[in-house]
């Protein structure tokens, strides 16, 4: 069912009252936090904007509170017993959640994988080119798919894209590792890179004090 605001808002038949009604509770809705007098809990424990404990107090008597404050009362540990609210300003600390998130999702690596292609008639200098192309990827911490498409008869040859492809690992050396070997499906010939973990140089040992000869 819809909430009786937008039950209401419906029913009137506004379009432009039905998105802006959407968009007020577009946050609220996506994160499932539930504020004010959506709290549903016969007693909650309070915690007010300073960070102090202000125990434990029907909602109705919190959010009476936090409205003398001009705050809003969040319910931030829901699952606590009883359910833990904080009285705050809901809309910093929705900005405050979005940008800790944001934060988070910065500090996490994506692993792209990059596909290089070969065929088995490729000559030297397009061998090479495509070999640097690899290695690049890798450094730059992505993995990558070598991989190699036979046609026609090509089929017949399939040794001849094996050494290609063979090759490619051999080359790279120690700028990535192997995480599948070369293997066929279907007319594809492929290969998975991924990039060598960095080792950490060692630390320079001290020098040690010279010996104090006695005279």
């Amino acid at each position: 069912m819809y909430p009786r605001r937008l039950r209401n808002t419906l029913e009137a038949g506004s379009d432009d009252s039905w998105r802006s009604t959407i968009a007020l509770d577009k946050r609220s809705a996506k994160s499932f936090i539930r504020i004010n007098d959506r709290i549903r809990a016969r007693e909650i424990r309070v915690i007010d904007e300073n960070g102090e404990q202000m125990g434990i107090l029907p909602p109705f008597e919190a959010l009476r509170i936090a409205r003398e404050r001009g705050l809003d009362l969040v319910e931030v540990s829901p699952n606590a017993v009883p359910p833990v609210c904080r009285i705050q300003d809901y809309g910093r600390y929705l900005y405050e959640k979005e940008k800790s998130e944001r934060a988070a999702r910065k500090k996490q690596k994506v692993i792209v994988v990059k596909e290089v292609k070969f065929s088995v008639t490729v000559d030297e200098h397009d061998y090479q080119t495509k070999k640097n192309q690899a290695v690049r990827f890798l450094n730059d911490g992505d993995k990558v798919k070598a991989s190699l498409r036979f046609r026609g008869r090509q089929m017949a040859h399939r040794e001849l894209g094996y050494a290609i492809i063979n090759r490619l690992i051999q080359d790279i050396g120690e700028a990535g590792i192997v995480e599948f070997m070369p293997r066929m499906e279907g007319t594809i010939l492929h290969a998975i890179l991924a990039p060598a973990k960095k080792q950490e140089a060692p630390k320079p040992k001290p020098a040690a004090a010279p010996a104090v000869q006695a005279q």
